[in-house]
């Protein structure tokens, strides 16, 4: 009973942690919550290849990060989503976008390794 309790605890922090986002919840969800938490935004589409194949290395960072990075994903193609790819003026999918503090700090487009991905965030965000 306690193991199921620790899972149902720790599937509740994952999904604090990693979500799902729309335009209409970009401002709250990612923007204000970047004050408190660094964003990774991953923008990214469901016919993309690299999107797919990062996917599970943001949330294995995320996972070793234990709450001091979020990860929003934005599909894209869904609803007005392709918006903040115009706001961010995206080129290609995944863009991974760090967010701190309401601001854009770096980015990078394309699949990469999780060594990768641990000096993309300790080099953007000091004491993280």
């Amino acid at each position: 009973m306690l193991l199921l309790i620790t899972m149902m605890v720790k599937t509740l922090a994952a999904n604090e942690l990693i979500f799902n986002v729309n335009l209409e919840q970009f401002e709250e969800l990612v923007i204000n919550a970047s004050n408190k938490t660094p964003v990774l935004l991953d923008l990214w589409a469901e016919w993309c290849s690299p999107c797919l194949v990062i996917a599970p290395i943001l949330k294995e960072l995320v996972a070793e990060y234990d709450g001091r990075v979020k990860l929003a994903k934005v599909e894209v193609d869904e609803e007005e989503n392709m918006k903040l790819a115009g706001r961010y003026q995206v080129r290609g999918f995944p863009t991974i976008i760090l967010i701190v503090k309401g601001e854009e700090v770096a980015r990078f487009s394309g699949a990469k390794s999780l060594s990768y991905l641990r000096t993309f965030v300790d080099e953007n965000v000091k004491n993280i």
